[in-house]
This record gives structure tokens, C-alpha cells and sequence, in this order.
């Protein structure tokens, strides 16, 4: 019988985190057991080996529906197709890099020659301006790439980067879920079918009301459903109620809630903040960041790879402005 791993072990070792190894699971990519005397996940030889081609793949940026479609055909046909497709795309960005380039060199120029007195001149510069916005991306090409390490690198620099869309969320009560340990599955289900039935009562289906954070301090996860006026802690079931101070929040989607797809958005958000002459990171309370899940057909919307998550990173105006 092969040794068994612990989802801990796992995590620690391939530097990915247990909510990110739950995901690979609900997509059919990986399977977990349980023994008797552990009451968590275990993985075993075929599933490592399994989980490192995944990286792999994710590290080349293949998506999990393609992944899906390499495990889930034998021979290498659809791996070669895959693979194919991403040198096209890394073709096509190189080619769109020329094209600005000549663009910018364009520019510069034009800036040399402008002169900034004339108005005519300064509208000039302006418009090409907008026209390299309109088509600039944020993407570093260091060459063709010559094996996989080559490639392992060229693909975490050419990354896209996040629509930010600024929201402000109104003062409320939430109910929590208190701390859950990240190899734990009861308590998130007992919150999960409770708000489940929160939600049913709800007329207003669209905006969303449940929400998750990482407290990086206690290592732990947190749940919060957004409650109305009317309920009360008999409908919450023995869940502690707690103020939430709403505020602004700069949000993004994700294509998942793989700590990959995290550290993307997050770094966008960032660097989109940076550049910001009103706004900052508001580090001053838990709110580190908020999860916003999909509502009651995110299973169908998985089996079919569209699910998006939201990611709130709270932001306030810098002082003095």
C-alpha cells in the first residue's frame, strides 16, 4: 500500500495552500482519502505525482479546463494541442511587443520634437498618449525560451492584469463563523447550510452577501454572511453576530481560488493602487481581503469552468487629499 500524505505535508512541500488542493478536487483533478484514525485528507503516491504535473501545467498558465482535458484523454494528442496553442499565444504577444515598441519609440520621438508652448502640440502628444493606453499591456518577454525552466519563467511574467472596480459597502451586521482550521471541513458546512437557508429568505439576489477572509495571524479561515435588519440570532443558529464597518473596496475577478490566481490579482491591485494619487491600502483593520463566492449554481458553473471569484481588497483616501 502506498504511504499516505497529509494535506499539511502536501501544502508545506509544494508551497500550495489546502483551499487551493480542495479546489483541484472538486475539478476531478486529484483525489483524497480518509482513514479512520485521521479525520483529514490524505494523498497518496499517484495523487502527488498528479498534483505536480497540475503545477506544472498552471505554471505555464494552462487553464484547469485544459487541464481537465489532458487528464481526461490517454495519449498525448491533447497536450500537444495545448501546449501548441500557448506557443501561438506567446507568438502573438511577442509580435504585439514589436508593434509597441515602434509605438513608444514613436512617441518619444514625437516628445523631442514637441513643443510644449503650442497647443497643437501638447493635444498631439495627448492622443497618442491614449492611443498607447488603449493598447499597452503589462506583459516582460525576455526571449524565446529554450527549455522548461526558460519557459517556467517567461510564463509568470506574462501574466494579465486585473480589471479593478471600486465599491463601497454600507455599514451591517454579519454573521461569522468564528476561526475554522483550513484542514476542516464541519464547521464550514454547518455556517454553509445556515446561511443557505439565510439566503432563501432573501429578495435581493444579485449583490453579494457571503463572504470569506484569511486571518494570516491565526493561520485560520473566517466566513461572513451579511445579514438584514430583521434577522436575529435565532436565525443565525448560535453563530456570533458582529458589526461590520463597511467602506471602499478595490475588487477584481479571479478565474479561481488557487493562491496563484490570489497573488495575481492582489499584485494588480496593487500596482494599480501604486498609481493612485487618492487612494492607498487601508491595512488598519481584518479586512484584509474578502472572497466572494458564486450563489446556488456554482457546481453547474464549475463542471463548466466559469466560475469567477471576487476578491475586496479594503482601500481608504490617503491623508490630506
Amino acid at each position: 500500500m502506498n504511504e499516505l500524505i497529509k494535506i499539511r505535508d502536501v501544502s508545506t512541500k509544494y508551497d500550495i495552500s489546502a483551499r487551493t488542493l480542495r479546489y483541484y478536487e472538486d475539478m476531478g483533478l486529484i483525489t483524497s482519502t480518509r482513514s479512520d484514525d485521521y479525520a483529514y485528507r490524505l494523498y497518496d503516491e499517484v495523487a502527488v505525482k498528479r498534483l505536480e504535473q497540475i503545477l506544472i501545467l498552471r505554471k505555464l498558465n494552462i487553464s484547469i479546463k485544459d487541464i481537465q482535458r489532458i487528464f481526461n484523454t490517454s495519449g498525448s494528442e491533447i497536450v500537444l494541442e495545448v501546449l501548441g496553442k500557448k506557443v501561438d499565444d506567446i507568438d502573438e504577444e511577442v509580435s504585439l511587443l514589436h508593434e509597441l515598441k515602434e509605438i513608444v519609440l514613436e512617441f518619444i520621438y514625437q516628445i523631442e520634437q514637441a513643443d510644449f508652448a503650442k497647443e497643437s502640440d501638447v493635444k498631439l502628444l495627448y492622443e497618442k498618449a491614449k492611443e498607447i493606453e488603449t493598447q499597452l499591456v503589462n506583459v516582460d518577454y525576455d526571449g524565446n525560451p529554450s527549455n522548461v525552466n526558460r519557459l517556467l519563467a517567461v510564463a509568470e511574467k506574462v501574466e494579465r492584469q486585473p480589471d479593478i472596480l471600486i465599491v463601497e459597502m454600507p455599514p451591517c451586521r454579519m454573521v461569522t463563523s468564528g476561526y475554522l482550521n483550513v484542514e476542516s471541513d464541519d464547521a464550514h458546512r454547518r455556517f454553509d447550510s445556515m446561511w443557505g437557508r439565510l439566503g432563501s429568505r432573501i429578495a435581493d439576489k444579485i449583490n453579494p452577501r457571503d463572504f470569506m477572509y484569511h486571518d494570516a495571524e491565526q493561520n485560520k479561515l473566517v466566513w461572513l454572511f451579511m445579514l438584514e435588519d430583521c434577522m436575529t440570532e435565532t436565525d443565525t443558529e448560535g453563530f456570533e453576530i458582529i458589526p461590520f464597518d463597511g467602506g471602499l473596496f478595490a475588487t477584481a475577478l479571479a478565474d479561481s481560488w488557487e493562491f496563484s490566481e490570489y497573488e495575481r490579482v492582489y499584485k494588480g491591485i496593487l500596482a494599480w493602487l501604486s498609481q493612485q494619487e487618492h487612494l492607498e491600502l487601508d491595512e488598519s483593520t481584518y479586512r484584509h481581503l474578502l472572497y466572494h463566492f458564486a450563489g446556488p449554481h456554482s457546481t453547474q458553473m464549475r463542471e463548466w469552468n466559469y466560475g469567477k471569484i471576487r476578491y475586496f481588497v479594503p482601500i481608504k483616501t490617503r491623508e490630506g487629499k
